[in-house]
């Protein structure tokens, strides 16, 4: 099949076809490390993880870059709250960023600008933009002209008459429209020299300067959370077309994460730090949750619902540990069809994640009937399926989440004696001593499965 994408200019599902042959160019708004990330933060990493790891396995070259937002308003005004320099507060929480990102196994990019270093290429641009008719100093500040392209507010659908910047004041603006390129220098606050006097660059300006510097005038996709349509990606769009740029040819946007139906964010107070969260549930679960929707779809957080994903991934994680443990090592296959033409409609992964579990009922099934090599290779296509999703079990990237191999069968030997005791009590019809056993366990994070084969046992995941 063919993949197809929803592109939000368009609005329309389309045909996705590479620019150059062979290669895909993607480039994704990253984060502005104001602070702590939180699961909001993480979820358009993950659901483009996903497409990224999708495009490769279709056989493409994939360019990801992935930028860092590293001077901006918010970081300057909480660093001096904090009474910290404003580039050490930044750094400090890029590093949390990529820790967050690490620990939930999201591919590193194949470059991670970060604004502070192409503060050459933005004055190149905003020169362009001025020759073009498009952009105009004033009083140490460069705006760009709204009313000089006729298709502003293309991506968003807004109408000009409509349109509010929400930016914080500037002066010498012919109208209020307009959006800000450049910042004047303010006492006290970091600045790079121009043509038109020191200051700081835009928010807007930094993306359409690094995306093209690193991908090119024009490259394949550009994604993003839908909170940045307007005015971040409309204002991207605008300036690179100004400039003479053809910019990205697919736009991709990711909803949000919500609780009580808000939005999470930290003005709202409702946020879940990924710090926190890996201290309830593992990694890996983490991210088969976060990842478990359509990545254009609202995904509502509870605990509740975290839980519930965490256990549908332990039945994936335990089937691929019992073909390994009884048939032997299991391979990465090849995907399944229903898989495929899944993540092909528009990175379909509610679809595709029901052909893993379709497959892993039909892998248990045949290792219960004792037709071992049915059932690895069944296993090998969900490593494969998973490992798209970049949830693969036996990934080596998740055997740091579990106890080390001596102290695991130091473990197993003395579960299966309780075990033992509780088979013995159910034969003999003590449920009495069954039920305290298999309780004992519980409390101590045992969790244990009846199964044709016998009680199979697994660690909890950690929870409150």
């Amino acid at each position: 099949m063919t993949l197809r994408l929803y592109d939000s200019a368009a609005r329309e599902v389309r045909d996705f076809v590479p620019l150059r042959p062979g290669t895909a160019s993607v480039y994704l708004c990253g984060a502005t490390v104001q602070g702590v990330p939180h699961i909001g933060h993480v979820r358009s990493g993950i659901a483009f993880d996903v497409l990224r790891r999708w495009l490769a396995y279709r056989g493409l070259d994939v360019l990801f870059v992935r930028n860092v937002t590293d001077i901006d308003d918010k970081i300057l005004n909480k660093a001096a709250e904090a009474g910290r320099p404003w580039w050490e507060w930044a750094a400090t929480h890029e590093r949390e960023f990529t820790r967050a990102y690490d620990a939930l196994g999201v591919l590193p990019p194949s470059a991670e600008p970060r604004a502070t270093g192409f503060i050459t290429q933005m004055v190149q641009y905003m020169e362009r933009l001025i020759e073009r008719g498009h952009a105009y100093a004033a009083d140490g500040n460069v705006y760009f002209d709204v009313r000089s392209l006729p298709d502003y507010g293309s991506l968003s659908g807004h109408r000009l008459e409509d349109v509010h910047q929400g930016e914080s004041a500037g002066t010498g603006k012919r109208d209020p429209r307009d959006f800000t390129l450049w910042k004047a220098t303010k006492p006290g606050e970091p600045s790079w020299p121009t043509p038109w006097g020191d200051g700081r660059p835009g928010w807007h300006l930094e993306c359409s300067a690094m995306a093209t510097s690193l991908l090119g005038a024009e490259f394949d996709i550009h994604c993003g959370g839908m909170d940045l349509i307007f005015p971040h990606h409309e204002n991207e769009i605008a300036q690179s077309h100004g400039a003479g740029d053809g910019f990205a040819r697919y736009w991709l946007h990711n909803g949000w994460v919500t609780m009580s139906g808000e939005k999470m964010s930290k003005s709202l107070g409702n946020v879940v730090a990924i710090p926190a969260m890996l201290e309830r549930a593992r990694a890996v679960e983490l991210r088969y949750y976060l990842g478990s929707a359509h990545y254009r779809s609202m995904l509502e957080y509870s605990d509740g619902a975290l839980a519930e994903a965490a256990a549908g991934y332990r039945r994936i994680e335990s089937f691929v540990h019992r073909v390994a443990e009884r048939v032997g090592d299991v391979e990465v296959g090849e995907v399944n069809d229903d898989f495929a033409a899944a993540l092909d409609d528009d990175l379909g992964v509610p679809a595709a994640l029901a052909a893993v579990h379709n497959a892993v009922r039909d892998g248990n099934t045949a290792l219960e009937s004792g037709d071992g090599g049915r059932a690895r290779q069944i296993a090998a296509q969900v490593r494969a399926m998973t490992a798209v999703l970049g949830t693969d079990p036996l990934d080596p990237h998740w055997a740091a989440e579990g106890v080390d191999d001596d102290a695991h069968a130091a473990l197993d030997v003395l579960v299966k004696a309780e075990l033992d005791r509780r088979a013995q009590a159910r034969a003999a019809k003590d449920w009495t001593t069954a039920d305290e056993v298999r309780d004992r366990l519980a409390a101590a994070g045992v969790e244990v499965t009846d199964t044709p084969d016998g009680a199979q046992w697994a660690l909890k995941s950690k929870e409150h």
